[in-house]
């Protein structure tokens, strides 16, 4: 086995792009949708990590959570408050099992746990 790319339900393209492209400041990779009208599902990266994003009600539920391992906790932290998102403002907080972590909730409410180990 060599990687995972976890699948997470979005139901609005523009929240979708806003949130994770504009805000998280992912990149677009790709995007497919069978015909104009279909539902859109794509794929993003930021560094090492890739994340699918789909609109498709079969490929998974919404509420899901994805831990993503940093380097620089406190610089992408910074990088965040920086940007004009009104839909969020995260934290840090240091945890017993000794990671500082950052969690924001999509649009749709999935949760993506940014973590540094201590």
């Amino acid at each position: 086995m060599k990687s995972v790319i976890p699948i997470l339900s979005i139901f609005d393209e523009r929240k979708a792009k806003e949130f994770y492209l504009d805000y998280l400041g992912f990149r677009l990779e790709w995007e497919h949708r069978f015909e104009q009208e279909y539902p859109l599902y794509f794929q993003i990266s930021n560094q090492a990590v890739q994340i699918h994003l789909s609109e498709h009600h079969g490929d998974c539920s919404p509420g899901a959570a994805v831990r993503i391992q940093c380097k620089d906790l406190q610089n992408y932290h910074s990088i965040l408050k920086s940007k004009e998102y009104s839909f969020s403002n995260p934290g840090i907080e240091k945890n017993p099992w000794n990671t500082y972590e950052l969690t924001v909730q999509d649009p749709f409410m999935n949760r993506i746990i940014f973590y540094q180990n201590t």
